[in-house]
């Protein structure tokens, strides 16, 4: 979820490892003392962070506004901090429930003497967090609560793609918790690869695929476990027999949310053979209905950074010199070849081959490249051939279809008739698969994700199992240990 392997000319300052490594001895000390938050200490941290976010919405989104160069507040509110209020208010909502041991049920017959098994959830200690510049709030401080919930202290690293939010942020944390609950560091990409190699008891990464084997590396020396929120090619399949203009105009939102750089974004899509002309012809009606003009419209949202704006114009460039139609949607007939922002228009890619650069990586912008098929059953199988996506979107009625693309694909997430709304379910757990993703958080399963899950096995006095199964051996033992077994 993000490009974390984009350089940045600016000289980000850094912070030293024997700085951060200091930080963290201050997080970690409490659990050396077996520090176990009560569920009151735990609300208080979580109703903090709500409060941290809703007193600050306009700095926030100012903040945000000034890193984008062009983003609608109303696009940050939706995306960024509405999404954290949100989430403190589910996690208070279920918490008390949440922490609870877990029953389970011992084999037989332990059970039926008065043996008690059950799960206890366990802070781990101390999380890090990477998080990266698409939705800096939305996934920073909105896992944080996750983290809290499950008892934790949390160390943060910041993207220095957007220093104004960075830095806001690490002011107010500061003011609402102290160093022995939460630390936020901001530095360069050096202090990013030297967070990752922290002797962390827990690493939640949102980032690229590449950048996630670099931090799985470092993070490999000290066998952190890890959650890796990655992205990679999100397709759409359009059904032969899908609502076009509805399938369209929600395809089309999605793609161009936040100008595409989200890693739930559609990234390719399928259409069938005979329906390419309608797909082109819905999506500018889409642009001209939402986004009438581009260049200065706030609505639109901008690159976030030259070198963004730059590697998306050669993913196009590359396209259009291997034989594709490049369709770009400029509905004021715009020039856009000198602009204050980086904004790209919205542009559709025609018969993309496996071999362009659009067709190998994530595009993470306001391009789409369309396929076409003639038989469903193409697109499962281009769909497997390739790495397994974050998210599958399908657009249709059809069962057989809905339960081909449910029962024979592997994504993080399957979604039907709608897209990226599957991240804001509560409910629902956030993440991969293979390259696009390990592990998972959101709700109960984030804060299950932040927990270590100890077994408790409470015995029983009826009788003693050990004597029952062990030397001397004779039939006796023979049985009791098939029994038992």
């Amino acid at each position: 979820m993000g490009l974390g392997n984009i350089s940045i000319s600016e000289n980000y300052p850094e912070v030293s490892k024997d700085e951060m490594l200091a930080k963290l001895d201050v997080l970690k000390e409490p659990f050396l003392n077996n520090f176990n938050p009560d569920i009151k200490e735990r609300i208080d941290r979580i109703k903090r962070v709500q409060a941290l976010v809703e007193e600050n919405f306009d700095e926030f989104h100012a903040a945000l506004r000034s890193d984008f160069g062009s983003r609608h507040e109303q696009m940050s509110l939706v995306s960024d901090t509405m999404p954290v209020v949100n989430n403190a208010k589910y996690v208070l909502k279920n918490i008390k429930k949440w922490m609870k041991p877990e029953k389970r049920k011992p084999n037989f017959p332990l059970g039926l003497l008065g043996a008690k098994t059950f799960v206890q959830f366990q802070p781990y200690g101390v999380v890090g967090i990477i998080s990266p510049w698409n939705f800096p709030l939305n996934l920073s401080i909105a896992p944080l609560i996750e983290v809290f919930a499950a008892g934790n202290n949390a160390m943060m690293k910041l993207s220095e793609f957007v220093p104004a939010t960075s830095e806001l942020t690490e002011k107010l944390i500061n003011k609402y918790f102290s160093e022995k609950e939460v630390v936020v560091i901001n530095g360069g990409p050096k202090t990013s690869q030297d967070f990752a190699g922290l002797p962390f008891d827990h690493l939640l990464f949102t980032g690229s695929t590449n950048v996630a084997k670099k931090v799985a590396s470092e993070a490999a020396e000290n066998l952190v476990p890890l959650t890796l929120e990655l992205g990679g090619k999100s397709p759409v399949i359009v059904g032969p027999n899908a609502k076009m203009k509805k399938s369209v105009d929600k395809i089309m939102m999605g793609k161009l949310l936040n100008s595409g750089q989200i890693c739930v974004s559609p990234d390719y899509v399928f259409v069938p053979e005979n329906k390419t002309n309608e797909f082109i012809e819905h999506a500018k009606s889409h642009v001209r209905e939402n986004y009438p003009t581009i260049k200065n419209n706030p609505d639109y949202t901008s690159i976030i950074h030259l070198n963004h704006y730059d590697r998306l114009r050669e993913l196009i460039k590359d396209a259009e010199s291997k034989g594709a139609t490049v369709v770009e949607i400029n509905p004021a007939n715009e020039d856009l070849s000198q602009q204050e922002h980086h904004k790209i228009l919205p542009t559709l890619i025609l018969n993309p081959t496996d071999d362009m650069q659009v067709m190998k990586e994530e595009i993470f912008g306001p391009l789409m490249p369309i396929k076409t098929y003639s038989d469903f059953d193409e697109t499962i199988k281009y769909i497997n051939k390739n790495p397994k996506a974050l998210a599958i979107y399908y657009f249709g009625d059809d069962e057989n279809e809905i339960n081909n693309v449910l029962e024979n694909t592997s994504s993080g997430q399957a979604v039907i008739n709608d897209v990226i709304f599957q991240f804001a379910m509560h409910d629902l757990p956030f993440g991969g698969v293979g390259p696009s993703g390990m592990g998972s958080y959101h709700g109960y399963d984030g804060f299950k994700n932040f927990s270590h899950k100890r077994s408790v096995l409470k015995g029983q006095n009826v009788l003693d199992a050990g004597k029952m199964v062990t030397a001397p051996f004779n039939e006796t033992t023979e049985k009791n240990i098939k029994r038992l077994s």
